[in-house]
């Protein structure tokens, strides 16, 4: 019933039987061939041109064409039999090949008609698209869509500059973290992930490694030697060290922000007047001493302002002592901040001092160098608006990496992130996204992207993620390896309180 074109195949060339012809008419950038054997999306051939040799090219689309008509589709449905002639078409999109300077360059002639395709051997892919090979910093992600090569980031410089993992809801884009995660704690990198979900402390545990056609040569880990989790509700969270802070260096306005009462100048008088009481007395002090303060006045007007904030000293979260700066971060471990339940407003409050104080000690080398990872970081760093920690994240995405202090940031929506921040990460790990917003912001901070592979964003199966930077010259599709950690989808000297 269905019958292919026969052609026959002259592989005087090439090792390999080819996957197509060139035919119609044919450029130096793109060109369509007929396919000769199995080919699929996104892989990548190898064409010989008659002046340079061997240059690379990816199938950016495939199609079968067939000469069944509308009636004969009528008539296969009332049970005919149609013989059916189809002929199986792809367009490719050329890469280029590294000239005698190691510089990746594109024909200048157009190739031939009627030459053959081959499916890209893994030397001239590596070679070609500059994928290395680490030994000593080498963040293993993934193997090359469509062909067993890995594809490692160089850890050295995802440390010193930024990183942006991008994806929509259920994409997959906290599980590549945890990969990235794993990496980092494998070469003793000193992290500190902000965890509003609470997602990430099950990576103390080994995963679950599920059966797979793909050989990721992936074992089950558990990394419970390497992570030290801090958490503002410790209760719900036995495992983890009380996160505390004091309130000696918080203005009276940044209180108040934390409460239902806003722009109430009644208010943060009568707050400003009982923090300035208090300072002058005592060097410590507690939410239940403003409290006492302001019972003392026996002004009706205190009474809300009471009620919030014995609100906030019920969460627990000030205390006389605060967590030091030197219990926070320890060189060579990573440090998860456990936010979950945290009410939003609080969250920016906690954020902001946590990255103003790991900024501003790294500047003089009292903490290490070190990467700050950031989930759900739209609410921390808003496009629209500002939140607390807005300006601090604006600083450290401009002058982080001078200091030593690298940032990833992960979200869902890249168009409500600060571009500010966004437009400094000089490495991309970018899985599927369908948003129109979303999209128009990442071709604007991607370099090298082209009009197809914007496309191909929308159409990236689960798992399957586009890189680039990191020691990657150009964006690379990469199969994301499996998690060897359970995945929660599923001495320095004391420096200062936060």
């Amino acid at each position: 019933m269905f019958s292919e074109e026969d052609s026959s195949q002259d592989n005087s060339s090439f090792a390999e039987p080819a996957v197509g012809i060139v035919y119609g008419d044919v450029g130096t950038t793109s060109l369509n061939i007929s396919v000769l054997s199995k080919l699929q999306k996104l892989e990548y051939v190898q064409i010989e041109h008659e002046e340079i040799g061997w240059v690379i090219g990816h199938v950016s689309d495939i199609q079968r064409k067939t000469d069944l008509s509308l009636d004969k589709a009528r008539m296969i449905g009332q049970g005919a039999e149609i013989d059916i002639h189809e002929k199986t078409t792809a367009k490719i999109e050329i890469i280029g090949y590294r000239d005698e300077r190691g510089l990746l360059q594109v024909p200048r002639t157009p190739f031939r008609a009627g030459q053959y395709v081959y499916h890209a051997d893994d030397e001239t892919i590596k070679r070609t698209l500059g994928i290395k090979e680490y030994t000593k910093t080498g963040a293993y992600i993934g193997l090359l869509y469509g062909h067993n090569i890995r594809v490692e980031l160089d850890i050295n410089s995802l440390v010193q500059k930024h990183v942006s993992i991008l994806a929509k809801t259920g994409g997959g884009k906290s599980f590549l973290c945890g990969d990235l995660l794993e990496e980092l704690m494998k070469h003793n990198v000193t992290v500190l992930v902000l965890d509003p979900h609470g997602e990430y402390a099950s990576m103390k545990e080994e995963g679950r490694i599920l059966e797979s056609t793909r050989d990721f040569q992936v074992e089950p880990k558990g990394y419970a030697d390497k992570i030290i989790e801090f958490a503002t509700d410790p209760q719900s969270n036995p495992d983890a060290l009380p996160l505390r802070f004091t309130l000696s260096n918080i203005e009276a306005n940044d209180l108040l922000s934390l409460t239902n009462i806003k722009n109430s100048k009644v208010h943060l008088s009568y707050l400003k007047k009982a923090i300035e009481a208090l300072r002058n007395s005592k060097q410590d002090y507690s939410l239940k001493d403003i409290i006492n303060v302001l019972k003392r006045e026996e002004d009706l007007n205190n009474y809300a302002l009471i009620c919030e904030l014995q609100y906030l000293d019920d969460a627990q979260i000030f205390a006389s002592s605060g967590t030091k700066i030197s219990e926070l971060v320890k060189t060579g471990m990573t440090t998860i901040v456990n936010l979950k339940g945290t009410p939003p407003e609080l969250a920016e409050l906690i954020v902001n001092r946590i990255c103003t104080a790991l900024f501003e000690l790294r500047k003089i080398g009292a903490v290490p160098p070190m990467m700050l990872v950031v989930e759900e970081a739209h609410n921390f760093c808003p496009q629209q608006g500002t939140v607390a920690s807005s300006k601090i994240f604006r600083t450290i995405a401009a002058e982080g990496r001078k200091f030593g202090l690298g940032l990833t940031i992960i979200s869902q929506r890249a168009a409500k992130i600060d571009k500010n921040v966004l437009s400094q990460c000089n490495t991309q790990i970018i899985l599927k996204i369908t948003n129109p917003n979303d999209l128009k912001a990442i071709v604007g901070s991607v370099e090298g992207l082209t009009a197809s592979m914007a496309d191909e964003i929308q159409r990236l199966p689960i798992g399957v993620a586009m890189c680039v930077g990191s020691g990657i010259q150009m964006p690379l599709i990469v199969e994301v390896r499996p998690r060897e950690s359970k995945h929660g989808g599923e001495s320095v000297m004391v420096i200062s309180d936060i």
